[in-house]
């Protein structure tokens, strides 16, 4: 298991589709610093100017922290893109290459294939949102410095001290990567439906559209049908800012989106065990 593990993270890691989000981070996050740092205390300033007739601020309430803090908030409306860039080829690329005859040829068996699949796509997930982390907080740190994190939630707003803030930024960075492996899952089961990537891509990105659409725009009809989407659930990463952390909150919500994980991979491999590929 340890060397189909390692040799699907090889033809992951091969292509050049995987490495589209990682240049994606690297070029969007230093763009969006420069946009902050030619305008970010009146950003600042823009954001609390309700509050600073009840509240005396001292010092700047900008720093990296809120940099970073705000580029999660941002960028992952958009990561899942990059996550089933390369979730969704996982099965579809090898149908599409006729690899699969070759692979079932193999002592290994269907079932230890596919779990090497989703372990690897698993791997992937992590690593690139842990470098996402590691770009964006070490880059906000350098540019704009350290100090109190001005943090909003649903809850109100919370100014969490500096020596208690990266551990938070771990614990959301990590909630965050659990949340994306939900939309990997989705990714692969519709890879393991066709025949070409292109597809399960763009299936992929119309329902978690479609659902985040749902689950955010206050609509009275929509409030029966947010309970049953997945993206409903994604935001879990948000409770690592509040003051003091919502775990019941977090740790609900990861459950729920791990019935969904389960779910579509559940299904995922139903289809793949029953797919005909060997003749």
């Amino acid at each position: 298991m340890a060397s189909l593990i390692y040799y699907e993270l090889v033809k992951t890691f091969r292509k050049l589709r995987t490495y589209i989000g990682f240049l994606v981070i690297l070029v969007l996050v230093p763009l969006i610093y420069w946009g902050f740092s030619l305008g970010g205390d009146n950003w600042v300033d823009n954001m609390t100017r309700g509050l600073q007739n009840d509240f005396l601020f001292v010092g700047s309430l900008f720093n990296g922290w809120l940099v970073s803090n705000m580029i999660m908030r941002s960028l992952f409306v958009h990561i899942p893109f990059l996550i089933v860039l390369v979730a969704g080829d996982v099965f579809a690329g090898e149908a599409t290459g006729g690899t699969f005859r070759m692979l079932m040829t193999r002592p290994p068996s269907r079932l230890k294939l596919f779990t090497a699949k989703v372990i690897s796509t698993m791997i992937y997930v992590v690593v690139f949102i842990a470098f996402m982390g590691i770009v964006t907080v070490s880059l906000g740190l350098i540019w704009f410095g350290g100090g109190d994190l001005f943090s909003f939630s649903p809850e109100g707003i919370s100014i969490i001290s500096a020596d208690d803030v990266w551990w938070r930024f771990v614990v959301g960075y990590g909630l965050a990567a659990w949340a994306m492996c939900t939309i990997a899952a989705l990714g692969y089961m519709l890879s393991t439906i066709v025949e070409n990537a292109i597809g399960p891509i763009i299936g992929a990105m119309a329902v978690v559209i479609v659902s985040l659409i749902i689950s955010n725009v206050p609509i009275d009809a929509f409030e029966a049908i947010k309970p049953y989407l997945f993206t409903t659930y994604m935001d879990s990463w948000m409770d690592a800012f509040t003051q003091p952390v919502d775990w019941k909150h977090a740790l609900e919500q990861s459950g729920i989106l791990a019935l969904y994980f389960m779910g579509f991979t559940a299904t995922a491999w139903i289809i793949f065990s029953r797919k005909d590929i060997l003749s």
